[in-house]
């Protein structure tokens, strides 16, 4: 078992995705309590308070909800990006055999409850949210496997984390293709244009952080005014992080010890504990080296993921997961029950089947100390969608109010159900103890 503060880079991120879906949890559930509370006016009210910019050729003015799901999302994206990149490259998604179950999985997990949703549905008014089915919060089911606490193996954790991802890529797409519409191609170009820019500077292993969100930001309003949904912005952005270092571990060893050298050595004739001139300086030089020395994409993803885990996530629960259950809501009951058995049941059979028929075929093993029953919890619990289910349906019902307060509360009974029999599946199949 590694010790405490050794822990490697997975376990690091599934720390930190578990005490997300602790506040998640709690968001989710404050939302609920002021949308059905007296305060309901007042939450309803404030998601429509409009702010923004304008001047006489731009005006940029949204409702606060469509800044949280069009903007504070976009950096979430931008950090899903990253994390796709480095599990792509460096990571559990950078071979075959690692990659090959997560990725059958993921294909399981997306495609039969899509099935399933599209099978059950006979409203053409609905059928735009097949979408809504296909994803599997990371925070949420992290947030549940840490519940179980040491009696659950790393390797199911790993497995959870990188079939995610690849579901992440999936929605992502999804986003893209079909729920983005009227889109001006010209617009599409110029982001095009200053995107190639960036993808050329990281070929080059130049990288500006201020560059990045300079064209950050012109890319994200040239999406957002082109009809294709801004968060992909974030999402192609990230891919022209660079993940190389600019000197390598060997260097800044080497350096190190030269600087340390001349720090212990510089004459400080001062009585007081302060350091001299010369050792401030070579403290100085020592944080360029160590800026050098960290690879672009890990130092930002480092700085974000808290922010995104901590702020942004809670913040988007709390805007998008109050549904107000008074007697005079009018709920779509068929859509609900679509949504809810399509989670629950469509990504128990898709990803238990999948994974399954990935090791039948030889193309995919089970991680060390995994059963397949174990295997079954997770698909199980992999129908917790929430974020991003929730993003997907406003995305699918926009200013259709009845479907998308009916599709928020399939996707919270179903998530709430997915979580309760994945625990339990869990919770009496796996060992009261196991190497983590």
């Amino acid at each position: 078992m590694p010790k405490r503060g050794k822990q490697i880079p997975v376990q690091k991120f599934i720390r930190i995705e578990s005490f997300s879906g602790i506040l998640l949890f709690g968001a989710t559930i404050l939302a609920l309590i002021l949308a059905n509370s007296p305060l309901r006016e007042w939450y309803d009210a404030l998601w429509q308070f409009e702010i923004g910019i304008k001047s006489d050729n731009f005006k940029l003015i949204k409702p606060l909800i469509l800044w949280i799901n069009d903007g504070f999302m976009a950096i979430f994206f931008f950090l899903i990006g990253l994390e796709i990149k480095r599990e792509i490259l460096v990571g559990e998604l950078n071979s075959i055999r690692k990659a090959s179950l997560p990725v059958f999985a993921a294909i399981g997990g997306m495609l039969i409850p899509m099935l399933f949703y599209m099978f059950q549905n006979s409203n053409p008014d609905t059928a735009n949210g097949w979408g809504i089915s296909m994803a599997t919060d990371i925070a949420f089911s992290l947030a549940i496997l840490r519940v179980l606490g040491t009696r659950v193996p790393l390797g199911l954790k790993v497995f959870l984390t990188a079939f995610a991802i690849i579901d992440d890529i999936g929605a992502v797409l999804v986003i893209a293709i079909f729920y983005s519409n009227n889109i001006a191609w010209d617009l599409i170009g110029y982001a095009g244009i200053l995107l190639s820019i960036l993808y050329f500077l990281s070929y080059r292993r130049i990288h500006n952080k201020y560059l990045i969100l300079t064209f950050g930001l012109a890319i994200w309003v040239l999406f957002l005014k082109a009809g294709i949904h801004p968060t992909i912005a974030g999402i192609l952005l990230a891919f022209a992080v660079p993940i190389r270092q600019r000197i390598n571990e060997y260097t800044f060893a080497q350096k190190l010890q030269q600087i340390v050298g001349r720090i212990t050595e510089a004459d400080n004739t001062n009585p007081l504990p302060v350091l001299s001139k010369k050792q401030i300086e070579e403290i100085d030089n020592l944080q360029d080296w160590t800026y050098k020395v960290q690879s672009p994409l890990q130092q930002l993803e480092h700085r974000l993921h808290n922010w995104v885990a901590y702020l942004i996530m809670p913040i988007f629960a709390f805007a998008n997961a109050g549904v107000g259950f008074s007697q005079d809501l009018n709920l779509d009951t068929a859509l609900t029950m679509q949504i809810i058995v399509s989670l629950v049941l469509g990504k128990m059979f898709g990803v238990t089947i999948f994974a399954w028929l990935g090791m039948r075929l030889k193309l995919a093993v089970l991680p060390d100390g995994v059963r397949l029953v174990h295997l079954f919890g997770v698909a199980i619990l992999s129908g917790v969608g929430f974020t991003m289910s929730l993003f997907i349906g406003n995305l699918a019902f926009i200013d259709q109010f009845i479907y998308l307060n009916s599709a928020k509360t399939g996707i919270l009974i179903a998530s709430f159900i997915a979580g309760l029999i994945g625990y339990l599946v869990l919770r009496f199949t796996l060992n009261k103890t196991q190497k983590t």
